[in-house]
């Protein structure tokens, strides 16, 4: 078989098994490329010749997919430390938010900014992302609230993948507040989000997907569904920030137009649960928020498994409620707090995080046919990668085969 690079003695999580080994686990494995392209992952028994092939000894170490971190808000200026004392002082995320903080707060500081300003600041946050094993990266935009700053925020997301060797997608999520300048006028802030926005990002090719925050302190269950129409409309996939503080039933409006993911799902209900396991939507846990938040309401871990709809972990990197850029730490955050398996927390970064993108034919596992998208790891067992806080083991990291 023709290749150019393999990778020898290595243990593989190719995260592509199912039934009792859903992580696809092989003692004693290879992988091989061509042109950035898995051509065979697998045991070392059954692997044909690789001759000429630059082969890495990896002495036992473990590989996985290169992780995905498919919820960030990666592109913003400033910070909220002040915020932060103040919850620490007793106000909720809402009352903030009400009295002009949150979200707002960090409107003005982007809309300042420049987009060299922005991707300089975005790029130490990714290099945290990059140093644990992140081969991709979902960024979102909505602390712009304008055109001309929501497509500044995507430039700047799209120059990462310039700036460092990582996979970017992006999505416009322009109905993530309120700005100042249609306070009181909601419905005339979605007018302009779904008649000028959507239709002239899509046109250049900015966005991937289309977001919104469905929420009390965001916007309505049918300014959502104009948000998400919109989306169709142009051709673009959805997903959907949902039941985070309050039960709008955004995840069933987000089932019913066969969203990628929707996210938090602290407040989700049975038929939230039911209309996502219906549609194949990808509930994305954002344990980040939780613990920054101090929130209390766990998400409906054990309905979604029961109902077996797909659930990925994200770290929600974002200057207000989760300043994580750790996606190992969200993982424990996932296990400690969500109670999610080590296996649910593994497959949430990896196939499941792909399948939220809307990407699971082209990363997530290890299979022949994939982007050649790796991490390896000095570890003992996949747990570790969970169980450990504050330690990354990452030997090394592949992307697109090198």
């Amino acid at each position: 078989m023709q290749c150019d690079r393999a990778w020898t003695n290595a243990r593989l999580a190719t995260m592509c098994g199912d039934g009792a080994d859903r992580l696809g686990l092989i003692d004693n494995g290879v992988i091989a490329s061509l042109d950035g392209r898995i051509v065979y992952a697998g045991p070392a028994a059954s692997a044909p010749n690789f001759a000429g092939a630059e082969v890495h000894d990896c002495e036992g170490r473990w590989i996985t997919p290169g992780l995905i971190d498919c919820h960030t808000h990666l592109i913003h200026a400033g910070n909220r430390a002040h915020e932060f004392e103040l919850r620490l002082q007793g106000a909720s995320y809402e009352e903030i938010a009400r009295a002009g903080g949150g979200i707002v707060s960090t409107v003005a500081a982007t809309r300042a900014a420049s987009e060299d300003d922005l991707v300089a600041g975005a790029l130490p946050r990714l290099d945290a992302l990059i140093a644990e094993g992140v081969t991709t990266v979902a960024v979102k935009s909505g602390y712009g609230l304008s055109l001309e700053a929501e497509r500044r925020m995507l430039r700047a997301a799209r120059r990462l993948a310039e700036e460092r060797y990582v996979g970017v997608t992006t999505t416009f999520l322009g109905a993530h507040a309120l700005p100042k300048e249609y306070a009181g006028n909601a419905d005339g802030y979605i007018d302009a989000v779904v008649q000028e926005m959507i239709p002239a990002l899509a046109g250049e090719g900015l966005a991937d997907a289309v977001d919104a925050f469905c929420e009390s302190i965001g916007f309505t269950n049918a300014q959502t569904r104009r948000v998400l129409e919109a989306a169709r409309k142009a051709g673009l996939p959805v997903k959907l920030h949902a039941e985070q503080l309050s039960n709008q039933h955004g995840s069933a409006l987000a089932a019913e137009f066969g969203a990628l993911s929707a996210d938090h799902l602290e407040w989700l209900d049975d038929e939230g649960v039911a209309a996502m396991a219906r549609a194949g939507t990808v509930a994305t846990m954002l344990p980040g928020a939780y613990y920054f938040t101090r929130e209390t309401r766990l998400p409906p871990i054990a309905a979604l498994r029961e109902a077996g709809v797909p659930m990925a972990l994200a770290t929600d990197c974002n200057p207000g409620t989760s300043p994580l850029t750790s996606l190992l730490l969200t993982m424990n955050m996932g296990a400690t707090l969500f109670r999610m398996t080590v296996e649910e927390c593994l497959l949430g970064v990896t196939r499941h995080a792909a399948q939220a993108l809307g990407m699971d034919g082209e990363i997530g596992t290890l299979e022949a046919g994939k982007a050649c998208d790796l991490a390896v790891w000095t570890i003992e067992n996949p747990a570790e990668l969970v169980y450990r806080i504050g330690f990354n083991p990452l030997h090394t990291r592949i992307r697109r085969g090198h």
